[in-house]
């Protein structure tokens, strides 16, 4: 304890210099008849006097032995050592519960970076949602005004040998040279990776090429964009490696309705 405190250390040089200053303060001085008494302690005559001085002797050492008796510890040490473990024990005690606390806190933390991704994901649906409700209702309401519009033309095309039960609907506008099919009204076999469908148009016999596109369950718009086109007598689907083919297979022709 001398070693870690500076003050205890301090405290026990003090006491042992009070200790030698007592020592000398109370050193008594050797009798004449001090030789007499070591004699007759190592066997000697020993006269009455030596039985005298050894009785005044023996108390004067006794007085001095109890008189130089001092406590091992100053005091107020106890309480000095009572309140160094007492704020050990509060150390140890606060340490314990900031380690729950800190666990707590990382369990909550947690949670709450769950729950943010969660809600992140459930708003990044809701987002889509609303974003193909938006482009449907635009679809939709595209289709609703067709009848309204002389220039929009409504073609069905009917399956052929290859697929007697196809068929589909192209909206044509004549004068803004909008094509497009219409999703929701397509029967066509679904296609594989290595093939895709392609849409012609017949302008005086020739085929022009409108684009490709993919049969799709799930799609995700109503009305499918083509390329434009200012006139057509009719119009026909082939089937064709993926990417379209610059003329139709004629063999691979699904589909084809006129104007």
């Amino acid at each position: 304890m001398a070693a870690k405190y500076p003050e205890i250390k301090a405290e026990i040089t003090a006491i042992e210099l009070a200790m030698e200053k007592y020592a000398m303060h109370n050193a008594i001085e050797p009798s004449a008849e001090l030789e007499t008494i070591i004699l007759g302690k190592i066997g000697a005559a020993a006269p009455v006097v030596r039985e005298k001085t050894a009785v005044n002797v023996v108390p004067a050492v006794a007085e001095s032995q109890q008189s130089t008796t001092v406590p091992l510890h100053p005091a107020g040490y106890e309480s000095k050592i009572r309140s160094l473990r007492i704020a050990l024990a509060a150390c140890a005690t606060l340490l314990l519960v900031a380690g729950i606390a800190l666990y707590s806190a990382h369990t909550e933390l947690g949670t709450a970076k769950n729950q943010i991704i969660a809600l992140n994901q459930e708003k990044q649906r809701f987002a889509t949602t609303v974003n193909y409700m938006r482009e449907t209702n635009k679809e939709l309401q595209t289709i609703a005004d067709m009848p309204a519009d002389p220039d929009w033309k409504t073609v069905r095309l009917a399956g052929t040998k290859m697929d007697p039960e196809a068929k589909m609907t192209v909206y044509w506008h004549t004068s803004g040279r909008h094509v497009m099919l219409d999703n929701s009204k397509m029967s066509l076999p679904k296609n594989d990776e290595a093939h895709q469908y392609q849409l012609w148009a017949l302008v005086k016999g020739k085929p022009i090429d409108l684009g490709v596109f993919d049969v799709k369950a799930d799609s995700s718009h109503i009305l499918l964009k083509m390329k434009e086109i200012a006139g057509a007598e009719a119009f026909a689907v082939t089937l064709e490696k993926r990417g379209g083919s610059p003329g139709p297979t004629m063999d691979q022709m699904i589909a084809m309705g006129g104007v």
